[in-house]
């Protein structure tokens, strides 16, 4: 018996449309299902692939305090500028990065409309372990 990795991850948003434009126009993900036409879960939903990474978005209320709790895409540093000016072109609030060390990767953190906390990350875990470690 063991874990496979990751199914999906699940968004819960007010409004599915902007969350599409939010993943496909912002960060590059294909949409691939919507439930408009027959509803089969709790409430309306969209499918999207990202990176490899199954994505739902479903309409419903999201959470209503920011928080640090967020989740982190790996891209290549070269592609963090162009990241940032998609996000910023469709109104995503784009954060302050926080203080990095030399040697663990450079982030782009930004919010979705409904206070999701998303990251955009050029290291891996094993320069951010051997950078600690030092």
């Amino acid at each position: 018996m063991q874990i496979h990795g990751i199914s999906h991850i699940t968004f819960i948003v007010r409004a599915i449309d902007r969350m599409a434009k939010f993943l496909c126009e912002g960060l590059g993900a294909c949409e691939v299902y919507d439930s408009a036409k027959k509803n089969f879960s709790l409430s309306r939903e969209k499918f999207f692939m990202l990176g490899g990474v199954w994505l739902a978005a479903m309409e419903g209320e999201p959470p209503i305090e920011r928080s640090y709790r967020h989740l982190a895409f790996k891209v290549d540093e070269a592609d963090l500028a162009a990241f940032e000016a998609r996000l910023r072109a469709i109104g995503a609030q784009v954060k302050e990065p926080r203080p990095r060390v030399p040697g663990e990767g450079q982030s782009l953190y930004f919010y979705d409309f409904d206070n999701h906390l998303f990251e955009l990350h050029t290291g891996t875990l094993q320069q951010r372990l051997d950078r600690y470690d030092t």
